[in-house]
């Protein structure tokens, strides 16, 4: 993989009225460091007002979502575990409560994917049953190799 990347988070939360799809693609930066794969880039607000610096931190067994910015959250996500975290948006926190079912991990010499399935509680409310899909390609004729 090289430093530039085009980075794809693909989401879907299945709720009970019905199921709500987003989609956000920015340029960004990948790492590779001491096993642990990082991306790095910038998620606008749904109202595009303003937007959050996105680090996602990843080995094979858990991933870390971490929002800086209009929104501020650090989310984690373990195979079989719940982890709770504040979610601070413009208008208050919100608590939340992840529960991991699935992670999934695919890496080409070009491209990755990485697939998240949990539970997504508020308030101590369940919410829905979410998705989340994150691909990672080069950026065509960006420089650079793994570890930059």
């Amino acid at each position: 993989m090289t430093k530039d990347v085009l980075i794809t988070v693909s989401g879907l939360q299945f709720e009970t009225q019905e199921d709500e799809a987003v989609e956000v693609v920015s340029r960004g930066e990948y790492y590779f460091r001491n096993g642990k794969h990082f991306l790095i880039y910038d998620e606008p607000t749904e109202d595009e007002e303003g937007s959050s610096r996105c680090v996602i931190k990843f080995s094979g067994r858990k991933v870390e979502v971490t929002k800086k910015g209009a929104v501020n959250v650090h989310m984690l996500f373990e195979k079989g575990v719940s982890n709770m975290t504040y979610y601070t948006t413009p208008v208050g926190d919100i608590l939340i409560e992840i529960t991991t079912h699935e992670i999934l991990w695919e890496e080409r010499e070009d491209s990755m994917f990485l697939k998240l399935t949990y539970a997504l509680d508020m308030n101590y409310q369940h919410v829905s049953e979410c998705e989340l899909g994150i691909r990672v390609e080069n950026v065509k004729g960006a420089k650079g190799t793994q570890g930059d």
